[in-house]
């Protein structure tokens, strides 16, 4: 793979649009991945690319990048810039004076393979047919979302990395990189992720993606993006949210409170709580911007991940990492990913005898509070990253 050695040229910054002249302001930027790019589950990509955008500068000696892996659904724009004033989802964390701080990192984010921002995934074209891969596209699984992340910062010149930083599939992609590349990080932090994820996750994710599959629209993969399996996408979608907060949070914003505007409702079966009427809106919103078999690719990867493969155990698994420190963070009202799989990450780095931190954090904001509970996530990021 052709490296680029002046990643300056070839992405975002906070401070200079330099290289977008090579690009329509509408294009993600992308790093092609080697090609053939065989996968952890023996499937095979060509010509394969990742999208990235970064914030920051890459200083001279190269080593203060920092990689930042996404969860399943946002897209590679954590944060706003010149070229892209547009909020990201980690806004108040990416930024200059912000944990993420631009004026100190060089920050660089990557849309998971198999995501539908501009990485190659199951919407994709794909070059041997020029149709849409859909249900040709290989099985990928975490540890190939942690290479194409790796691949990407090589890429750009960048050998050794300050920091890679994850939340929830981001999280887990965190722990397959330090397992696939030990010495490629002096610091690893991990936030809301499982090393495998359990069976009450794996239940829920499983009823996500059957109401796609059993979506007359789904059509097998086939459908056209015009015409996506939109009932079993906000279905799904509607789910998840559920999974993402918690019960005390939901019963705090939304309690019994009416659904503005529905009191005289036609229908006695049509929403008439404001509880509703925000998982609407939650399924409308990633209906409009996410791909159903992207979704359904990383759903299973997700849900296939067991870090134990590598080796017998957790321990065994991240037991040539390097790193100078660790952050695991867990949330203790996620129902998703519990905050003793966190604790077990943690204890798994410190058996191996890594300076390890383990912060259990008291949001009532549950699975997604990395996302909310911003102030205690600034806190306990800034605090690792600038002690």
């Amino acid at each position: 793979m052709a490296r680029i050695r002046n990643p300056e040229r070839h992405s975002h910054t906070a401070s200079s649009p330099k290289g977008r002249d090579l690009q329509s302001m509408n294009e993600p930027l992308t790093v092609a991945l080697p090609s053939p790019f065989t996968l952890y589950r023996n499937g095979v990509l060509h010509h394969a690319r990742i999208a990235y955008e970064t914030w920051g500068q890459l200083n001279e000696a190269r080593d203060n990048a920092i990689l930042l892996f996404t969860g399943l659904s946002p897209s590679q724009h954590a944060a706003s810039s010149e070229l892209d004033p547009s909020p990201g989802w980690w806004e108040r964390i990416v930024g200059p004076g912000l944990a993420l701080d631009t004026t100190r990192h060089f920050i660089v984010c990557v849309n998971s393979l198999g995501s539908c921002f501009g990485s190659t995934g199951a919407a994709s074209i794909d070059p041997a047919t020029g149709e849409r891969y859909r249900l040709n596209f290989p099985e990928i699984a975490v540890e190939d979302i942690a290479r194409a992340g790796y691949e990407t910062v090589q890429a750009l010149g960048i050998d050794t990395l300050e920091c890679v930083v994850g939340a929830s599939l981001g999280g887990m992609s965190v722990l397959a990189f330090a397992t696939l590349f030990p010495q490629a990080a002096r610091g690893l932090i991990s936030i809301s992720g499982s090393a495998a994820p359990s069976a009450f996750a794996i239940a829920l994710r499983s009823v996500q993606r059957e109401a796609i599959l059993r979506d007359p629209d789904w059509q097998g993969g086939n459908y056209q993006p015009e015409h996506p399996p939109r009932s079993g996408m906000r279905i799904a979608r509607k789910l998840g949210t559920i999974t993402y907060r918690s019960a005390a949070e939901l019963r705090q914003r939304f309690g019994r409170e009416p659904l503005a505007g529905n009191a005289r409702s036609v229908s006695p079966f049509a929403p008439h709580f404001a509880v509703e009427g925000y998982l609407e809106a939650q399924a409308e919103r990633f209906l409009r911007v996410f791909d159903a078999n992207c979704y359904l690719y990383l759903s299973n990867a997700m849900d296939r991940f067991d870090l134990s493969e590598h080796g017998g155990s957790i321990a065994t698994a991240l037991k040539n990492v390097s790193a100078e420190r660790v952050l695991v963070i867990g949330v203790e009202s996620d129902m998703l990913y519990a905050i003793h799989e966190q604790a077990a990450i943690a204890e798994a780095f410190q058996h191996n005898g890594v300076p390890t931190r383990f912060t259990r954090m008291p949001s009532l904001e549950g699975h997604d509070a990395f996302l909310v509970d911003i102030p205690r996530f600034d806190a306990a990021l800034r605090d690792f990253l600038c002690p």
